[in-house]
């Protein structure tokens, strides 16, 4: 049998295309001493994979061209040396966009089952412990707080709004088309969706945020945020999660600077990586499956199937194209 990898063949500048990454048949990996063998049942895809390959300044070192997409998966154990795993057993963790991955157990991310394959690289995984972590540790939201997100209708942002609701908060989400923004109000309970694309973000913040906005969840940067921060409450908290909306950074970008909205409102913008977090990994889990089975948590997964989606589906993620968590099915 051979392996199937999606290999990194170039470096971009921006937005990674199709054309920076190739499929290529390996040797069937071997698990050696204390290593386990997966078979990939669902490969992950992150916006964050765009700063996993670029080569600025990240915060992870960037995949090298001719190495597998770094990347989570879920699966199931082929064969095992180690004495905490037996074939069978499924797992999620840094597996790469490849059918088979030989790994120690410090690749897992967690154990999963059958019936949580995809969730665990959703909701239940970086993306939604990312809204809940986030949310809670940098926003810290109070009941009757107003909280604004941008790409509300994505996999992180759609959980922070709906997390946000649970604890008692206003939500108003920020998404690009009128579909997205109708479907945080209508899907994931936002009191107002706002369309980035054909609305005027600034008008539309001060008609949802009357009193201000006590919790900006950033998924964006840029424009959008620009837009947002001139509307900060006092003492308002900028969760910073993302820069969804910069296309490249080879070029330093410019916009209005952050610090007069900052000092006069005496507000705080801190930024919010969840790989310094994982050690609150099972409490949180624990609270989304809760609120997923109460019913108060709702989440979309857009799959696509086989590894031939892979090349081309950061790119589709950053064109709007996902309709909640991407993900590629290889079984």
């Amino acid at each position: 049998m051979r392996n199937r990898q999606v290999i990194l063949v170039s470096r971009p500048t921006g937005i990674p295309q199709a054309d920076c990454f190739a499929i290529s048949d390996a040797d069937m990996p071997v698990p050696g001493e204390g290593e386990i063998l997966v078979r990939n049942h669902y490969l992950s895809v992150e916006p964050a994979m765009r700063g996993w390959i670029v080569d600025v300044g990240n915060y992870s070192a960037p995949v090298g061209i001719g190495e597998v997409m770094r990347s989570l998966a879920s699966g199931v154990v082929e064969a095992s040396n180690h004495p905490d795993y037996k074939p069978g057993d499924h797992v999620a963790g840094w597996f790469g966009w490849q059918d088979y991955a030989a790994v120690s157990i410090d690749k897992i991310v967690q154990r999963t089952t059958m019936a949580e394959m995809t969730q665990v690289l959703g909701i239940l995984g970086i993306n939604g412990i990312t809204a809940y972590l986030g949310l809670t540790t940098v926003g810290q939201p109070k009941p009757g707080e107003t909280v604004v997100v941008s790409t509300a209708a994505g996999s992180v942002g759609s959980a922070v709004g709906q997390i946000a609701r649970i604890l008692g908060c206003r939500t108003v989400g920020i998404a690009g088309g009128a579909e997205k923004a109708a479907s945080c109000v209508a899907d994931f309970g936002y009191d107002a969706g706002i369309d980035y694309r054909n609305e005027d973000v600034s008008a539309r913040i001060a008609e949802a945020c009357p009193n201000g906005v006590d919790i900006y969840f950033d998924n964006t940067s840029g424009p959008i945020s620009d837009a947002v921060l001139p509307h900060l409450a006092l003492r308002g908290r900028v969760v910073i999660c993302g820069t969804a909306s910069i296309s490249r950074w080879d070029q330093w970008p410019t916009g209005p600077r952050v610090e007069r909205h900052l000092l006069i409102k005496r507000a705080r913008m801190e930024g919010f990586v969840i790989f310094d977090h994982m050690h609150h990994l099972d409490e949180a889990v624990a609270q989304l499956r809760e609120w997923i089975a109460q019913g108060k948590l709702n989440f979309h997964e857009d799959i696509a199937d086989g590894i031939e989606a892979c090349s081309d589906s950061i790119a589709g993620v950053y064109r709007g194209e996902n309709k909640g968590k991407r993900l590629i099915r290889l079984i």
